[in-house]
């Protein structure tokens, strides 16, 4: 089956427009934020969005430093963590962290919202904790908690760890 000249200009020309059309779409997602929308409806307690759709081209390197964080954390290596709080205000906060994830360990988190406020990001998780119902009641607890991370030359590091236990 032969081809004529208009077919495969057509052809080529098809395929042209969607290269650029994909090349497009790539350059307008790498110069938007890491969050591409929120939907309208909100948690009613914590005001958080139900759902985010996330850029899959943003800089990940935030999540990674989280991520980083709350499995020492979950590890068990919080005082080692959190040595650098005891030299400030953050010292009995640091103490009582440390104590209640002993206690009340992560078991998984998700990434639910994220917040930019430069030079500062908050990074809001829903986590899953084991119940602290007793022993008769075993189960998973959902809770909520953030990281407010910094960047410093080179590296983000985590400020702030809000959770309610």
């Amino acid at each position: 089956m032969a081809f004529t000249r208009t077919q495969i200009g057509i052809a080529v020309g098809v395929g042209a427009l969607l290269v650029f059309g994909f090349v497009g779409y790539l350059w307008w997602l790498s110069n938007q934020g890491p969050v591409l929308a929120r939907s309208e409806d909100k948690d009613p307690l914590t005001g958080l969005p139900v759902s985010i759709k996330m850029n899959p081209l943003r800089d990940r390197s935030t999540e990674k430093a989280a991520n980083n964080f709350l499995r020492e954390m979950r590890d068990g290596h919080c005082d080692k963590l959190l040595e650098k709080w005891e030299h400030d205000y953050h010292k009995k906060y640091a103490r009582y962290i440390c104590k209640s994830e002993s206690e009340h360990p992560l078991l998984s988190w998700e990434l639910i919202d994220w917040e930019d406020a430069p030079p500062l990001v908050v990074l809001h998780y829903r986590g899953q904790r084991p119940s602290n119902a007793g022993p008769t009641q075993a189960g998973i607890d959902q809770s909520l908690f953030a990281l407010t991370l910094e960047h410093r030359p080179g590296e983000w590091v985590v400020t702030k760890y809000d959770a309610m236990y």
